[in-house]
């Protein structure tokens, strides 16, 4: 299986992915996000990232209350925190259209905060829940 999709017209590549509502995070977390979180689109933020992931049998072999837990215990919600303000994020969900990927996150950040945002995957990439990560591309983008 290819890691994409040939788009319709042959003249490049097509990822598709649908906005969900957030599964693992509680009301309270939420709140918390979205009182800090910044948006995408910011004029500042000219560097960005795509990295397509793909979660292993194992995880998908989890209860719902399972993931939950392993996303408390890896602090998931407490590693990004920090990051909300300077580091812009979107999550689409690409396992239920029948995609090579599970998941495709979209990070957007001003070229000063780069480091920040590779600290955050730093961390991200040493907990319990990335242990569940079967495959994951780190495509990075700068916008002119």
């Amino acid at each position: 299986m290819s890691a994409v999709s040939r788009a319709e017209d042959g003249d490049g590549w097509m990822l598709r992915g649908t906005a969900s509502n957030l599964r693992y995070t509680s009301q309270e977390g939420v709140t918390e996000l979205r009182a800090v979180q910044s948006g995408l689109g910011r004029p500042e933020a000219t560097r960005a990232a795509l990295i397509p992931i793909t979660k292993s049998a194992a995880w998908w072999a989890l209860a719902q209350d399972e993931r939950i837990g392993v996303f408390r215990r890896a602090k998931h919600h407490s590693i990004g925190l920090p990051y909300v303000r300077p580091v812009a994020r979107a999550l689409y969900h690409s396992r239920d259209l029948g995609e090579p990927f599970d998941f495709l996150t979209w990070f957007e950040y001003a070229p000063e905060d780069e480091s920040a945002f590779d600290r955050l995957l730093v961390e991200l990439r040493a907990s319990e829940e990335w242990g569940y990560v079967e495959r994951e591309v780190d495509i990075r983008l700068t916008r002119a």
